[in-house]
């Protein structure tokens, strides 16, 4: 099967290039100036061409929570929002700790056959922290990396012991940092907004301590490491000085970070609850600071969705999470691209290259040879984000009303259009 692309302008590495691409037997064969080719072809005129995104965090929810969201449902919105390639994280139910449920997920994502699923094993059995998951199993049938998101290891030594383990078998660990005792069931960031509503506060020092850890245990062991959604100054410029020093340690964060302060909170709108939580604007501007030099490597979504009854509850009973993969790439593009922060390159970097490489898999790039993976947006495609309109069954998203530039025209997994506007 052949597909090709013409007169779009290509997101390449290091330059934008207008240019034509052709696909064959789901792989780029040939960039050129001009190619003319006797096949299926989409005029990308006035468009542009990006390499498809691949979100390391998202929660698919299946098995066991299928009313939140499935594994169709969210490889339909995933395809919407540009992103070839979902790293499911393990907090399902049952969780995902043991080779079966690793198997289960890819093989259910290969029946829906929308975009590539790569199930990310818990570190520990039910991420009760207690006692370390079969991680050779996992990695064995499939597993891409280790986590228990949501819930931080609190035992200094399982996370020692899972860091090692997992090395040995070519896996990363993926840190949710936060200690437990401090977040003490918090639901906001802790500061003037938390008090000004009466909600309870996360101190910014819940999730620092465990990045430190992360970092300190990384260090001694020389044994890489990943930090989950970055939301602190602080954290920043702890991530910022391993780097400085040489340390293994990459990091990410998401677009509520690098767009909101918690001045959402006073609305009592509990499509604001995410944990972390959105911070401050001085969290905010650091964040910024981070994707534009670096230290925080790439943009990931932590797409959480949640049914309608999850979310129209109390503040203090909601459901923490925002479902954000549909709306990640108009976010990132609106607000860091128009914005000055990143150019189109280096957004490339960050969405679709980084995470690719930060987990040892392929793809990320548009070049001959490689997946064709692909997205085709519009830079100029203006709209308002709605909620009520994802394809996700979670509608909950702090930024329904915005207007964001980057609208997605076509997406293309190993050679097929899997979305198309």
């Amino acid at each position: 099967m052949k597909l090709l692309i013409k007169n779009g302008t290509l997101v390449l590495a290091d330059s934008l290039k207008k240019c034509d691409l052709l696909i064959e037997n789901g792989k780029i064969s040939k960039i050129a100036c001009s190619i003319d080719e006797k096949c299926k072809t989409i005029d990308a005129t006035g468009k542009h061409v990006f390499a498809g995104i691949t979100d390391m965090h998202v929660h698919l929810r299946e098995p066991g929570a299928e009313g939140k969201e499935d594994i169709e449902s969210g490889c339909r919105a995933a395809v919407a929002g540009g992103v070839t390639r979902v790293c499911c994280m393990p907090n399902t139910n049952p969780a995902c700790d043991n080779a079966v449920v690793v198997s289960y997920i890819i093989n259910r994502a290969r029946e829906v056959n929308l975009c590539k699923v790569c199930p990310i094993g818990a570190i520990t059995k039910g991420q009760s922290g207690e006692s370390l998951a079969d991680i050779g199993k996992m990695k064995s049938a499939g597993a891409v990396a280790i986590s228990d998101d949501g819930v931080s290891v609190m035992n200094s030594q399982i996370m020692r012991l899972a860091m090692e383990y997992a090395n040995d078998f070519g896996l990363k660990c993926l840190c949710h940092c936060e200690d437990k005792n401090l977040a003490d069931g918090g639901v906001v960031n802790e500061g003037y907004n938390s008090t000004l509503t009466g909600l309870k506060g996360i101190p910014r020092a819940a999730e620092d301590i465990m990045i430190a850890r992360e970092i300190a245990l990384s260090e001694s062991l020389d044994i890489p490491v990943h930090i989950c959604h970055v939301s602190t100054y602080s954290g920043v410029e702890l991530i910022k000085s391993a780097k400085a020093r040489g340390l293994k340690v990459t990091a990410e964060t998401c677009p509520h970070y690098f767009v909101l302060t918690d001045d959402i909170i006073t609305s009592y709108d509990t499509n604001t609850k995410v944990n972390p939580p959105v911070r401050e604007e001085k969290d905010r501007a650091a964040i910024t600071a981070a994707l534009r030099d670096g230290t925080l490597d790439c943009i990931v979504t932590d797409h959480a969705p949640h049914s309608i009854k999850d979310k129209q509850v109390e503040y203090n009973l909601a459901a923490f999470g925002i479902s954000g993969i549909e709306t990640s790439f108009s976010l990132s593009y609106t607000y860091l691209v128009k914005t000055g922060v990143l150019n189109l390159c280096e957004l490339s970097d960050r969405m679709s290259a980084a995470p690719a490489r930060i987990l040892g898999l392929d793809g990320g790039k548009l070049e001959e040879g490689a997946d064709a993976d692909i997205f085709i947006f519009d830079s100029n495609g203006k709209y308002v984000i709605d909620g009520n309109k994802f394809i996700s069954k979670g509608k909950n998203t702090p930024f329904n009303g915005f207007e964001v530039y980057g609208k997605i025209k076509y997406t293309i997994v190993d050679g097929e259009i899997k979305y198309q506007d």
